[in-house]
């Protein structure tokens, strides 16, 4: 049965490595203003989140997980921050935004459709992401993202509880934290692809060659 989230087979790959990384700019955008202002950010990740649904909705008639979750929690919290709460801390919001990235990603490895592997398959070919491999690969890529945000969470239940500590601790740790994930991330695809190619050329040499008679 294909899944409600599945991405077309018509669909267009994108082969740059930013394409697996696009559904987490939300977050990267949020993470760099927050340190000057927690309204700007959340607005900002909102605007980002609200485009990149926008134009794969637009292109492929979807919405991904990651872009859907992204949008609900940054406009919401966008609202209750600007308009409900002003006084919400920003340590507090760090919370709130790691903790529901780490569900989004618990949610989709319990649905069986971890959130990557719908950018994943833009960057690999029709033969290799209906492989085992590359399903359980992305399993692994997008734990390891929930471990990211577990571990950003953590930092920021000790900041709120701790507040005499300097909120760039908490800001430094979760730019170093998306840092690490965004850049393994990015290489992913190229690791990918250079893996499959060895495999793929023998077959292709068989298929072309002639049995000499």
């Amino acid at each position: 049965m294909k899944h409600y989230l599945a991405l077309p087979r018509a669909a267009q790959k994108r082969k740059s490595p930013l394409a697996m990384i696009v559904g987490f700019l939300p977050l990267i955008v949020f993470a760099l203003l927050a340190t000057v202002s927690q309204d700007l950010a959340l607005w900002a990740a909102f605007a980002a989140a609200f485009a990149v649904g926008i134009r794969d909705f637009a292109h492929e008639r979807m919405i991904r997980l990651l872009d859907g979750g992204a949008t609900v929690l940054f406009g919401a919290l966008a609202l209750y921050a600007g308009f409900i709460q002003p006084s919400l801390t920003i340590e507090m919001t760090r919370l709130v935004v790691d903790s529901g990235f780490f569900v989004l990603a618990l949610f989709s490895i319990l649905i069986r459709n971890p959130l990557t592997l719908q950018y994943a398959r833009e960057q690999a070919s029709d033969d290799l992401w209906q492989t085992k491999r590359f399903r359980l690969t992305n399993y692994g890529l997008t734990a390891l993202w929930m471990l990211v945000f577990a571990a950003m969470a953590a930092v920021d239940a000790f900041t709120n509880v701790h507040k005499d500590l300097p909120t760039s601790y908490d800001a430094a740790a979760g730019l170093v934290l998306l840092t690490l994930a965004t850049g393994f991330t990015a290489r992913y695809p190229g690791h990918l692809r250079s893996r499959a190619e060895p495999a793929n050329r023998p077959a292709r040499g068989f298929a072309g060659s002639t049995r000499p008679r």
